[in-house]
């Protein structure tokens, strides 16, 4: 499963994608809540599923490095970045711990 599947997530949130084509531009909060009521309505019964709209999806991310950033005001910024370790890649222990899982962390200069 690339993403959380649409039929997995609560029902209220079922209408909320089917009622909300997210971004675009709406009259009125009142227009929103109508179109929610009525889904609601048309699927009471929870026996029947609720249709996915075509416009609903995701993305799969499989990050491979990401970093924490916390700044300080004197501008000497904790930088911890964690990244997969490569395969045969020999590591520093005194820069780079090892994780779980194939990663590591390691401490960046601001």
């Amino acid at each position: 499963v690339l993403f959380r599947s649409f039929h997995s997530r609560p029902r209220d949130s079922q209408t909320s994608a089917c009622v909300s084509q997210q971004s675009s531009l709406v009259q009125s909060r009142q227009i929103l809540d109508d179109r929610n009521k009525e889904l609601l309505q048309k699927y009471s019964d929870s026996n029947i599923p609720i249709p996915k709209p075509d416009y609903w999806g995701g993305f799969r991310v499989v990050p491979s490095r990401f970093e924490f950033w916390q700044g300080q005001t004197n501008r000497l910024h904790d930088r911890i970045v964690f990244r997969k370790l490569q395969d045969g890649e020999a590591i520093n222990p005194e820069f780079t711990h090892i994780g779980i899982n194939g990663w590591v962390y390691e401490r960046l200069m601001p």
